[in-house]
């Protein structure tokens, strides 16, 4: 039996993972839990799958889970470093949300433990890293991200040096086809509207500004080892296609399935084997029409901000990413206008530089520079 800890087991990956494990009980067991905030649903499910150890980030909300629960309750983002060290997990699914989710991956990759990667920020940031963490103590990374699983299964079976591209599929958005002065106005319920996923609100204003997809460039980087300039991202609003990869020999594979995040999260969590998942099965006949355009970086200047720090190296991702969660937080709050996001994104990537990532410790400076600095913008206001 597989010993599992889900770290964001309130979220939406976390509550979908959990349905996967309720269709396995013999094959896993839920060792650990943590949240940011979900005391209550934290404490429900712990009693559900007979776990006796969590952790809450917020203090509030851990003294309230105490006083309910007769189980260990651990505090803080201390506590959930604490619950991946000394779980004994064979697996950890992080689907925490941000940079936040960067040191319990190496945590667990350092106690040697397989991640299942649902925060893609641990790549954007700290990829270097990460991946040479992952090498040197044989901990594997399985991604989570619909379109990553895709990949790292189309090349599974493909041997070193044939793939010569890959291909990232983007639904678009809730604002597909609309042009960037009709986007200065938009509201967040419109923004959180997405056509395709049912997502949290980060990750769906993500999306909307496709800062995602510029996020899952530099995750599939990392993971598949491919030099950004035969990365592609294409808009496919049907979200059938997850990925495609372009071989040696001009063979295209395509990974294809209704848009159902158990899936990749399945794959994942059972990795290498595969079990029966109730998914709705692929009809062709019944979607008639798959379509595919390029994506408008005018409009969406995000893609291409991500894709230039991407190419520019060293500590830019992070910056990038700290901009962006400062960015995305001031929008769902009411405080920046939605193309007030690329906006604080691009100035700040202007005004903190890049430098080379010496350790972990120069990313966290970075983040905390970048923070600081996108917060003011946000504060005084973007200049013209």
């Amino acid at each position: 039996m597989k010993r599992l800890v889900i770290l964001g087991s309130t979220g939406s990956i976390g509550t979908q993972a959990l349905d996967v494990v309720d269709r396995s009980p013999e094959e896993l067991s839920v060792v650990g839990l943590a949240a940011a905030s979900q005391w209550e649903l934290l404490v429900q499910q712990a009693r559900r799958y007979g776990t006796r150890r969590i952790a809450l980030v917020d203090e509030d909300a851990a003294a309230a889970a105490a006083r309910d629960w007769d189980g260990d309750v651990l505090v803080g983002m201390e506590g959930v470093l604490r619950l991946v060290a000394e779980s004994g997990a064979d697996l950890v699914l992080n689907a925490i949300v941000g940079a936040a989710g960067l040191s319990p991956t190496v945590v667990a990759l350092s106690e040697g433990i397989d991640v299942a990667l649902a925060n893609k920020e641990t790549l954007v940031v700290g990829g270097e890293l990460v991946m040479a963490l992952s090498e040197a103590t044989g901990a594997r990374l399985v991604p989570v991200d619909s379109e990553h699983s895709a990949l790292a299964q189309l090349i599974d079976s493909e041997p070193a040096g044939t793939v010569e591209r890959l291909v990232l599929t983007a639904s678009g958005g809730p604002f597909r086809g609309r042009t960037r002065a009709q986007l200065e106005s938009v509201s967040v319920a419109e923004a959180l509207n997405h056509p395709t996923w049912d997502m949290g609100g980060k990750i769906t204003i993500d999306s909307a500004t496709l800062m995602n997809k510029g996020l899952e460039l530099i995750e599939a980087h990392h993971l598949f080892g491919i030099a950004y300039d035969r990365i592609d991202v294409v808009v496919h609003p049907q979200s059938v296609i997850h990925a495609l990869v372009t071989l040696c020999d001009g063979a295209a594979l395509a990974h294809l399935g209704n848009p159902d995040m158990r899936m990749p999260i399945s794959y994942a969590l059972h990795h290498p084997e595969r079990v029966d998942m109730p998914v709705k099965p692929l009809d062709l006949t019944a979607i008639g029409t798959l379509s595919f355009e390029q994506p408008d970086v005018d409009a969406f200047p995000c893609l291409r901000l991500a894709r230039e720090a991407a190419q520019a190296g060293g500590t830019a991702p992070c910056v990038l990413n700290a901009a962006n969660e400062v960015a995305v937080e001031a929008f769902l709050n009411g405080q920046l206008p939605f193309m007030g996001i690329p906006a604080v994104i691009a100035e700040t990537l202007e005004r903190v530089p890049g430098g080379r990532v010496h350790s972990f410790h120069s990313l966290s400076d970075a983040d905390e520079r970048a923070q600081a600095v996108a917060r003011e913008l946000v504060s005084t206001g973007v200049p013209a």
